[in-house]
């Protein structure tokens, strides 16, 4: 029906390519925690300890500030207060260990196109608050990527604890199925007499 009335166009709409589609990127930094080395994870866990939203480095990320918008008067029309922290993908990773890759490039903030984590901060009046909130957000969005992708230790006494659970587990368990089976084989006896 569309080809009978509109011939012209329903050629453009068969003519027209596909949208290209972008094939699957695996970066070396893509693989899984369950490829890294205790050595790796530990060496991970020893950096998130000393990783402070202070100790990120500012150079290589690009704080802009612009007009907020929302609540507050006039004055979030007069003043450039809200503040955009864009750091390139690449330039943060080498900051950081490899096991933790692959959570960072699943972050909300990273941007696809511009393959940057883009965080915006508006809370405040302030423009240098909502520049620290930008990068306290960097460092929570890095630390969250850290526990997702870091196991957590087990000390000696839970794991003490975890077996001994499983002991006690599998000692009700075979206790259990020796008064089933005890009370089975009485029924047997009794039926042909």
């Amino acid at each position: 029906m569309l080809r009978a009335r509109f011939p012209a166009a329903r050629r453009s709409l068969t003519a027209r390519p596909l949208l290209p589609v972008a094939p699957l990127v695996r970066f070396a930094s893509d693989r899984s925690t369950s490829d890294a080395s205790p050595e790796e994870l530990q060496a991970a866990r020893r950096w998130l300890a000393q990783l402070h939203a202070e100790t990120i480095p500012k150079s290589i990320g690009e704080l802009s500030f612009s007009r907020s918008s929302g609540p507050g008067g006039q004055n979030v029309n007069k003043v450039n207060s809200k503040a955009t922290l864009k750091m390139p993908l690449n330039a943060l990773l080498d900051h950081v260990p490899s096991v933790l890759h692959h959570e960072i490039r699943a972050s909300r903030y990273v941007a696809e196109r511009s393959s940057a984590i883009v965080i915006q901060a508006d809370d405040s009046r302030k423009q240098n608050d909502n520049a620290h909130s930008c990068y306290k957000r960097l460092y929570e969005a890095i630390v969250e990527a850290g526990h997702a992708a870091i196991p957590g230790e087990t000390s000696a006494e839970q794991a003490k604890r975890v077996k001994d659970l499983q002991k006690s587990d599998n000692e009700r368990r075979i206790k259990t199925k020796k008064q089933h089976s005890a009370k089975k084989s009485s029924r047997r006896g009794r039926g042909d007499d």
